[in-house]
């Protein structure tokens, strides 16, 4: 899968955010069933298996961590024993509100697996510009994805994995651009929102942003990443 390709699924699953709502995990088993399929198809031997949802078995497999066990959204086994695990993140709406929680999360998380000596991968995906929804539904801002959203992630991108074990292996980030057919439309709140993008076209595209990530970050190069993630596993 190039990066073509991983943007038509990553517009399919923000479709099917849009259809079935953010807790559906309708969304999840486009994405992480398309990551699965192809890294089962790079690592084309039998005794690798990759476990998700919306593949396979469709179900996610937990990872026995230091402290406590993870059912991770991606898991590849080797005869049936994890290797190496794969979290992703695809943010829809109200970042700044959240962001600090993913980050903490993903990196307490990370430190659980790889401090059992498993390797452990991060995607984070974002539109460059999205909504945010107060409790009623009404949109009180639209959020720009900037240098300063993102420091966290560039200090991250500079640290020595094998010093710092909260850090993933290698981590892709992945900004895209909503391009609407119809800049003057006017959206209000999130109903409109959805019926906009369900009934009008529009093209997702890599974003133009540009950032100064150090080695442990690809950005918007899903296939680099793919193929690290790839030598990693038949590294071990």
């Amino acid at each position: 899968m190039n990066n073509s390709q991983f943007l038509a699924i990553l517009k399919e699953s923000f479709i099917t955010y849009l259809k079935t709502g953010a807790r559906s995990n309708k969304k999840l088993e486009v994405l992480h069933g398309a990551i699965s399929q192809d890294l089962q198809t790079r690592l084309n031997d039998k005794k690798y298996s990759v476990y998700s949802l919306g593949f396979g078995i469709g179900k996610e497999h937990k990872i026995i961590g230091r402290y406590v066990d993870k059912a991770v959204d991606i898991t590849i086994a080797e005869n049936d024993s994890p290797v190496a695990g794969i979290a992703v993140k695809y943010v829809m709406s109200n970042y700044s509100q959240n962001s600090n929680n993913y980050f903490e999360n993903m990196l307490g998380e990370t430190a659980n697996i790889r401090s059992a000596q498993i390797p452990y991968f991060q995607i984070f995906v974002i539109p460059d510009k999205i909504p945010y929804f107060d409790k009623d539904g009404d949109i009180i801002k639209w959020e720009t994805v900037t240098e300063h959203n993102l420091k966290k992630y560039i200090k991250l991108s500079n640290d020595n994995i094998e010093t710092f074990l909260h850090t993933p292996n290698k981590t892709l980030v992945f900004i895209v651009h909503i391009q609407d057919k119809n800049v003057s439309a006017k959206i209000d709140d999130k109903r409109g929102y959805e019926e906009y993008y369900l009934h009008n076209d529009f093209d997702m595209t890599v974003s133009a942003l540009n950032f100064d990530f150090g080695n442990t970050i690809v950005y918007n190069d899903y296939d680099t990443f793919i193929q690290k993630v790839i030598y990693a596993i038949k590294s071990l």
